[in-house]
């Protein structure tokens, strides 16, 4: 059965998807990005319960006392062995995309994130921490190819003026893992100490959600022509997608650049840093994905139990109020999903910094006259909250859509595994030295934030082009003169091979 949009009538099937494309982001999302919110979310409950754990249980096999050192150590394993597993995934998730295509790459992916959740769930009642271990690193490698492929799908199966919003799905089922992590981890639902294992394998339920509802939708359009030479399940997908009536324009996209690349195969990543080509496009992945992991959102979380605490919040109440940062993240999430398509993405990705930059100039100030006054602590929450609403607005939203359209078909999964690669690597070095600047910096680590979200506005500013509503050919044409400068050779090539690929 064909897709119908989603309301009646000509304007409304040009500004929204079709049901079998909402459907589908819902279906990739579940056990894509929502698995890496989840995941980094649940660990933070059980922190405590997990504690006990390892010390009963090197108690009962060893008949001494765990040492506090030692402990600490333990505990950074488990916390820090989820991101090697999330390195290990974006190295790998590329790959599987090319071989077994986007959406097998995603239904291959759950039976990893199954084990993880035995593994994870059986630790406490064996009495082998070893295993919570091992399953944190398997949901790792889950989470790791989940955030390399699921984007890669939403951006190739989007029509170019539905491609923003769409490709945004990636951040909303993320910031919604978030939420729905600290909503399972209240003392009321699996909170408890009795519950943990049962909260850390319950990430096996999106899997088995994700297995159950992605099989019912068809592959990566772009993958199934261009990748695989296959032109009839091509149109079929299209016009499961688009309508029988509206897919036309779409395979026109995708034989140029079919025809563009003309028979090149899936680019290696370590192809790309030999390829003057994508060379701008290369170094803008990595400054970007750089830039997401070290522009401050972490010492947000990390100072926002403080601040709530100053405001006179209690103990016990504190829990719940950090839901709003989630519902926060999630609302931003969504907000940025409606004005990606109309705003671009330059305006919000370059504004988002450039707000981040303000309020990590207010937060200095706050934090550092936080007892001064009794009012200073609002405001320190509420910019707590301004800034982590810029941050969803800005570089949370665009920073994976961006890495889609910057590349053409040949090159864009290599470029996701770079891109999470760098991401992850970033991710676990912020979270190893992140402790030492809060306690030499104390509250003055937001002028470290201030100085890496102002640059990056500055780079983001001179480099990056506009790409809304533009093919992926055209994108790649803005970035030419960057890449080739005012070399008269190489430039009167590229421009035979462009007319050559206009034909």
């Amino acid at each position: 059965m064909e897709s119908q949009p989603l309301l009646r009538g000509s304007s409304a099937r040009s500004k929204l998807p079709s049901w079998t494309l909402f459907l589908a982001v819902c279906a990739v999302g579940i056990g894509g990005t929502f698995q890496y919110g989840y995941n980094v979310s649940i660990i933070n409950a059980p922190t405590q319960h997990i504690h006990r754990f390892l010390n009963e249980t090197w108690t009962n096999r060893y008949h001494k006392a765990l040492n506090p050192d030692l402990l600490t150590f333990l505990w950074s394993v488990i916390a820090s062995v989820f991101s090697l597993g999330g390195l290990c995934g974006a190295v790998v998730g590329g790959s599987m995309a090319i071989r077994l295509g986007r959406k097998g790459a995603l239904l291959m992916n759950n039976i990893i994130a199954m084990l993880a959740s035995i593994l994870m769930g059986i630790s406490f009642p064996t009495g082998l921490f070893e295993l919570l271990i091992a399953g944190r690193f398997l949901i790792g490698i889950n989470s790791g190819v989940g955030i390399c492929v699921q984007p890669l799908y939403l951006g190739e199966v989007a029509p170019k003026h539905l491609r923003g919003g769409m490709a945004m799905g990636s951040s909303i089922f993320l910031t919604g893992g978030i939420l729905m992590g600290q909503i399972i981890g209240l003392r009321e639902l699996l909170g408890e100490e009795m519950y943990w294992p049962l909260l850390l394998s319950s990430s096996c339920l999106p899997a088995f959600a994700q297995l159950l509802f992605l099989p019912w939708f068809p592959e990566s359009p772009r993958y199934l022509l261009i990748d695989r030479g296959d032109e009839l399940s091509c149109v079929k997908a299209l016009k499961r997608f688009h309508g029988s009536s509206e897919y036309g324009r779409e395979m026109e996209d995708i034989q140029r650049e079919s025809f563009a690349l003309d028979g090149v195969k899936a680019k290696k990543p370590w192809q790309l840093f030999t390829d003057r080509a994508v060379r701008w496009q290369l170094i803008t992945v990595i400054v970007m994905t750089m830039g997401q992991q070290l522009s401050g959102i972490n010492a947000i979380y990390f100072y926002a139990t403080y601040v709530f605490e100053q405001a006179g919040i209690s103990a016990e109440q504190i829990p719940y109020v950090t839901l709003g940062t989630g519902a926060c993240e999630c609302l931003t999430a969504l907000t940025c999903g409606l004005l990606i398509d109309y705003v671009g993405r330059r305006y919000l990705i370059i504004g988002g910094y450039l707000l981040m930059t303000l309020w990590s100039i207010v937060l200095t100030f706050s934090l550092t006259y936080q007892e001064l006054y009794p009012w200073v602590p609002y405001v320190s929450m509420t910019s707590i909250f301004a800034f982590i609403l810029s941050f969803g607005l800005g570089p949370g939203g665009i920073t994976n859509i961006l890495i889609a359209e910057l590349f053409i078909q040949s090159s864009r999964a290599a470029a996701y595994m770079i891109g999470g690669t760098i991401s992850w690597i970033s991710f676990f070095t912020i979270g190893m030295l992140f402790p030492f600047i809060v306690n030499r910096l104390k509250q003055y680590c937001f002028l470290v934030f201030l100085l890496e979200c102002s640059s990056m506005a500055a780079f983001l500013f001179f480099v990056i082009p506009e790409t809304k509503n533009k093919s992926f050919l055209a994108i790649k044409k803005e970035f030419h003169k960057l890449n080739f400068g005012r070399n008269k050779k190489e430039t009167e090539l590229y421009e035979r091979r462009q007319l050559h690929d206009g034909f």
